[in-house]
């Protein structure tokens, strides 16, 4: 038989809802029992419609064939989606980086031309930080 059985089992719901629009005779819970395995699809499908052999694996064929295309097409779908993902992630890195550069390289140029005033700020946020901590701890 020329219909890959990896292919129908991987596939199985799509090519299931292909064997069901084709074949309505055909139950769900008989199609759920052969569950992939191609022999017993066309048995089964030849025994309920009388359909030949050939007809029916020429069928399944192709389904399987479509039903694989559109893995394949989902897969290529997922990696673009990742890919793009990655460059987007790069990008904002990289914005990232490049503006906190830029923003140390400000305050460098702040502090070196106003060292005392500096100091100042900097001992100040010191201390409030100090009583915060400090007023928090004694809550506790």
């Amino acid at each position: 038989m020329a219909v890959n059985q990896q292919v129908m089992k991987g596939s199985w719901n799509q090519i299931k809802g292909k064997l069901r629009e084709r074949w309505g005779q055909v139950t769900e819970d008989e199609l759920e029992e052969a569950r992939g395995n191609a022999d017993q699809i066309v048995g089964l499908i030849q025994q309920r419609t009388g359909e030949t052999r050939g007809e029916i694996e020429a069928y399944l064929e192709r389904a399987a064939s479509e039903a694989a295309s559109v893995v394949e097409r989902t897969k290529e779908a997922v990696v673009n989606t990742v890919c793009q993902t990655g460059e987007n992630a790069q990008e904002m890195a990289s914005r990232a980086t490049e503006s906190a550069r830029a923003g140390y390289m400000q305050t460098e140029r702040v502090i070196r031309s106003h060292p005392v005033e500096s100091l100042a700020v900097c001992f100040g946020a010191g201390m409030i930080t100090g009583v915060v901590i400090g007023l928090l701890m004694r809550a506790k």
